[in-house]
């Protein structure tokens, strides 16, 4: 076993041994808070760029579905790539993946400031995307390695709460920045080479010892996933982000700068909003799943999706959009996290590369598919009907999740 390994073994006795203390201070492990530095450069890569789509698509002359397919060039390589990646994570390490991804991504991502045309810009958020394409999918593997059952849960809300600090702050951030000029909010990427580089040093990564050949690799990892829950918990993360990336992200945007003329850094606070409420929900993931099981939290935050999108056509004045952002944050600040740490706990940690893969190939198919689809519902029915499209996609994945099984690692821990 090699230093990591035993670091990492370390951690998991000490977690054990003193569960209540842990609470306490797992948030102060030094592994955790580069995850957390990890988690903030991906979720950049969306929220940043997203209060300056209206600015962009009037300087390079785009329709307004069109600019979803900046969100769709970006998370596209996710969904091609995902099995590759969780393939070379589980067969030679996490660390020796995500350094160059950051690296990759931080690059490609601020040579968007150069772009003189939309289709520029559409290839570069593609090579951008093929370095973000392991960020997320890596950042919760790892912490599947780290940390056993309730303390995965915990970790997984804390760093969900982390993530939503940056949803929070970034679009008011690239709300700021876009008012100086479109490219302004491309520069923030630039900030993964030196977390890769904290990465490189200082993260106690899992280094997976394995005699398997690749063959036998693949026939044990197709088993693993022969789990239902697993499968049915994949399939609800892609749906999450169809609506998340389809609905909120991509043309709420434009359904504010229509309906209420408002100026970049006002759609930023907006967006920003819902982060707060999904940030404060996500720091309590660890004693809401000690009182709840994963179907009943599930079935729940898709319900208030539902209800946040039924009301915001009917909100007459721009500041009372904050009732519905708030709704759509409490479901957000239960469901990803408590999805990602339900499959960071039912898979092997010899075969946890592939399947945190597979949740982040979904997620990106999701974000993929998302601004597609609405986009096309857009078209043809008019906005409000993007809205009530995403209200049946809740109530019907809630509908759904009623299939997941019953058991100790999918109930409480």
């Amino acid at each position: 076993m090699n230093n990591d390994n035993i670091k990492i073994d370390k951690n998991r006795r000490l977690y054990k041994e003193d569960k209540i203390d842990s609470e306490k201070k797992l948030y102060k492990d030094k592994n955790l808070l580069v995850i957390f530095c990890i988690t903030l450069t991906a979720v950049l890569s969306v929220t940043s760029i997203s209060p300056a789509f209206p600015m962009i698509a009037e300087v390079f002359n785009v329709s307004d579905t069109k600019i979803g397919l900046l969100i769709t060039v970006f998370t596209l390589p996710g969904v091609i790539l995902a099995p590759v990646i969780g393939v070379l994570a589980d067969r030679l390490g996490r660390k020796k993946v995500l350094v160059p991804s950051l690296v990759l991504f931080g690059i490609a991502g601020t040579s968007c400031i150069f772009a003189h045309s939309f289709r520029a810009l559409l290839s570069l958020r593609f090579i951008q995307g093929i370095g973000g394409a392991a960020i997320n999918s890596l950042n919760n593997t790892i912490i599947g390695d780290l940390y056993n059952d309730r303390e995965c849960t915990i970790a997984m809300g804390y760093n969900a709460t982390v993530l939503n600090i940056g949803t929070t702050a970034f679009p008011v951030i690239g709300g700021a920045l876009c008012a100086l000029g479109w490219y302004y909010p491309f520069f923030l990427p630039l900030v993964a080479i030196p977390i890769a580089i904290l990465v490189l040093f200082i993260l106690d990564s899992y280094d997976p010892e394995t005699n398997q050949d690749l063959k036998e690799y693949l026939k044990n990892t197709a088993q693993s996933l022969k789990n239902k829950n697993i499968i049915l918990l994949i399939i609800t993360s892609c749906l999450l982000f169809t609506i998340f990336y389809g609905v909120y992200m991509a043309y709420f945007p434009i359904y504010i700068s229509r309906s209420f003329n408002p100026t970049p850094l006002q759609i930023g606070i907006i967006l920003a909003s819902m982060s707060l409420t999904t940030a404060a929900v996500a720091s309590q993931l660890g004693r809401l799943s000690s009182k709840f099981s994963v179907k009943t939290l599930l079935i729940l935050g898709f319900s208030l999706f539902g209800v946040a999108f039924l009301i915001i056509p009917v909100i007459p004045t721009i500041w009372l959009l904050f009732i519905p952002t708030i709704i759509y944050g409490l479901g957000q600040g239960i469901t990803n996290p408590m999805i990602q740490s339900t499959l960071a706990r039912l898979s092997d940690k010899e075969y946890r590369g592939m399947v945190m893969s597979l949740s982040s190939m979904s997620i990106r198919l999701g974000q993929t598919v998302g601004p597609l689809l609405f986009g096309l519902i857009l078209t043809i029915f008019g906005m409000n009907h993007v809205f009530y499209a995403g209200v049946l996609l809740s109530l019907i994945v809630a509908l759904a999740i009623l299939n997941i099984s019953s058991d100790n690692k999918t109930t409480t821990d």
